[in-house]
């Protein structure tokens, strides 16, 4: 009786040091631990918000210009930039939900020439000058 009591002192012992000590990883700082080089971390890309308008460039409006006035124009896309979803495509989720949208050609329906070649989408004139 006392042999078998042993004996399950043992091997309880026995299996909580296998399992605290047997599973635990070992650390970089270990002595007896050859240590690797880490792997380089991989560059990560610069991300900007989506719904930033396009840093201006040749032919796009300056950040912010006031919406529908002269400056605030697209001259890459002939449409006011701050309705651009070519620069700009976090407009896209307003125009599907206002039901302006052209699937086919993946842009407002308001501005699709292709499908509306009647269409005019004018500039309006600089502060100050009246339009002809």
């Amino acid at each position: 009786m006392v042999h078998t009591l042993v004996r399950s002192v043992i091997l309880s012992t026995v299996t909580v040091f296998v399992f605290v000590f047997g599973c635990a990883q070992p650390k970089p700082e270990d002595p007896g631990q050859k240590s690797q080089p880490a792997a380089p971390a991989p560059a990560a890309e610069p991300t900007r918000p989506v719904d930033l308008k396009p840093a201006p460039g040749p032919g796009h409006a300056a950040a912010g210009v006031k919406p529908g006035s002269h400056e605030d124009w697209c001259g890459e896309h002939q449409v006011p930039e701050s309705l651009c979803t070519r620069c700009n495509p976090a407009l896209i989720a307003a125009f599907k939900a206002s039901n302006d949208w052209c699937a086919e050609h993946e842009l407002p329906e308001s501005q699709c020439l292709t499908c509306n070649p009647e269409l005019k989408i004018v500039r309006p004139p600089p502060a100050g000058e009246v339009k002809p």
